[in-house]
């Protein structure tokens, strides 16, 4: 199948699963927000963000190892299966001893248990996930997405609304429906075929553990970048500041889901395919930043709207955080492509030096906006790391393949944004016509090109050209 046509294949069907999966998760929004108050909705939060910073630990990242070995044709899936299942479960059993310490900590005390089945499912569903994708099995990845929403649904409305369960609930809600997606997983995919620890290849296991174990510390800088400062928030500005600024990142999650739905099947095609990677790497990101840009100042323009509809009244005012934290989920966008360069040449120290200089960067930040700007110094903070490790990227990417960025356009793009995010937080006269403008021209600025690359992509003008170069 021609490259291109496989990576849009890919992609729609990535799309079912990921829709499913994020959005309608995403407009459960109202019953949380209904349901728990700004004080309980930021504990929860940092419920979860502490399990998930636990997560790079208890794998040893070897989750990243299972998507790259897994995709790699000379190696054995038997070996990438069983290196992950048994990593994970040492260093669970590793993080079991760390109980008593941890129950400690003040701000998750008391739901230690919650966090560590948290953990422990989270780790085996994207083990399993992850495994199903990089044998090709897209179409069972998705629907196991399909799956997740309808049992995070009905866990949810039966945990928070029919028994009351609190922040208790909202946890449990996301440990059961994992804990139903690794039976499935295991029951469909017939992950038992692939489990034998006691024949794994010595080999293998030393190449994944050398690829994953740089990203245990990538993926907790990622985790400071991301959430450190809703710990700052909560200790400067208090549970219920960090309660609307944990539901203001809910909205910018719409550009994660345009990318990650593009994402999950550009991994599949940046390392499958090889022929002319220079060109296939400039012509997709081209359109992809495109259509980052585009959905960001679109979701900027409507943010005020968004948050009316889809959170309760008490959290209206976190509409103010949204323009900060889009600007900083699209450059997130943009920097986790560019870590498929890293990805495809197994340069994951790279990806952790870039990743730690940005969180770095946004430690000191937070310290010093935040004191002086609020929550939305947290924002601005989270943005200008992004930027600076998307700068570091496009530099060191290009040592391995070249990349034609397109840097004019993301400059005006970059620019305009910032402009447009400015006019939403100050709302000059006629702001709201202001707003539609920008709107206007960046998408004025992204549509000729993102129009001419989508042609040259779809599969019938990819045959015609062929004909006509017969």
């Amino acid at each position: 199948m021609d490259k291109y046509k496989k990576l849009i294949s890919n992609t729609v069907i990535f799309a079912v699963g990921t829709f499913s999966s994020k959005v309608l998760v995403f407009l459960l929004m109202p019953l949380y927000t209904s349901v728990l108050s700004n004080a309980e909705y930021g504990v929860t939060d940092l419920l979860v963000q502490t399990g998930n910073l636990l997560l790079p630990l208890v794998s040893l990242g070897v989750v990243n190892a299972v998507v790259r070995f897994g995709l790699d044709r000379s190696v054995h899936k038997t070996d990438v299966f069983s290196t992950g299942l048994l990593t994970i479960f040492c260093g669970f059993g590793v993080l079991l001893a760390f109980w008593p310490l941890l129950d400690r900590v003040e701000a998750i005390s008391g739901h230690t248990g919650l966090i560590y089945a948290f953990v422990l499912m989270s780790s085996l569903r994207s083990l399993c996930s992850h495994f199903t994708r990089a044998r090709g099995l897209v179409r069972l990845y998705a629907f196991d997405g399909i799956l997740s929403t309808v049992t995070t649904i009905l866990f949810n409305v039966l945990f928070l609304v029919g028994l009351g369960w609190g922040v208790s609930g909202y946890v449990l809600a996301m440990v059961c429906s994992d804990f139903i997606s690794v039976v499935f997983l295991f029951a469909v995919g017939r992950l038992s075929r692939f489990v034998s620890i006691g024949r794994l290849d010595g080999k293998t296991v030393k190449a994944m553990l050398k690829y994953a174990v740089p990203m245990i510390p990538n993926t907790m800088f990622w985790w400071i970048t991301n959430v450190s400062d809703r710990y700052i928030v909560t200790a400067l500005c208090g549970e219920a500041a960090n309660g609307l600024y944990a539901v203001a990142y809910k909205i910018p999650s719409v550009v994660v889901l345009i990318s990650g739905i593009f994402m999950d099947a550009w991994q599949l095609s940046a390392v499958t395919e090889e022929k002319a990677r220079s060109r296939f790497f400039t012509k997709v990101f081209r359109s992809y930043s495109a259509l980052i840009m585009m959905a960001a100042s679109g979701i900027i323009l409507v943010c005020k709207l968004m948050t009316k509809l889809l959170v309760s009244d008490e959290f209206y005012a976190s509409w103010q955080y949204i323009p900060l934290l889009v600007l900083a989920t699209a450059f997130s966008c943009l920097v986790n492509f560019l870590g498929s360069v890293y990805m495809v040449k197994k340069k994951s120290l790279l990806s952790l030096v870039t990743t730690a200089a940005g969180a770095g960067l946004n430690i000191a930040l937070n310290f010093l906006l935040i004191p002086v700007m609020g929550v939305n110094g947290a924002a601005l903070a989270t943005f200008a790391s992004y930027l600076f490790v998307f700068l570091l990227r496009a530099v060191t990417a290009r040592w391995f393949l070249f990349i034609d960025y397109g840097a004019a356009k993301l400059a005006v793009n970059t620019l305009l944004l910032v402009s447009q995010s400015v006019c939403m937080l100050l709302q000059p006269p006629y702001w709201f016509l202001l707003q539609a403008a920008f709107v206007l021209f960046i998408f004025a600025v992204n549509s000729k090109e993102l129009l001419e690359n989508a042609q040259k992509l779809l599969p019938r003008n990819r045959k015609a050209q062929g004909r006509s170069s017969k």
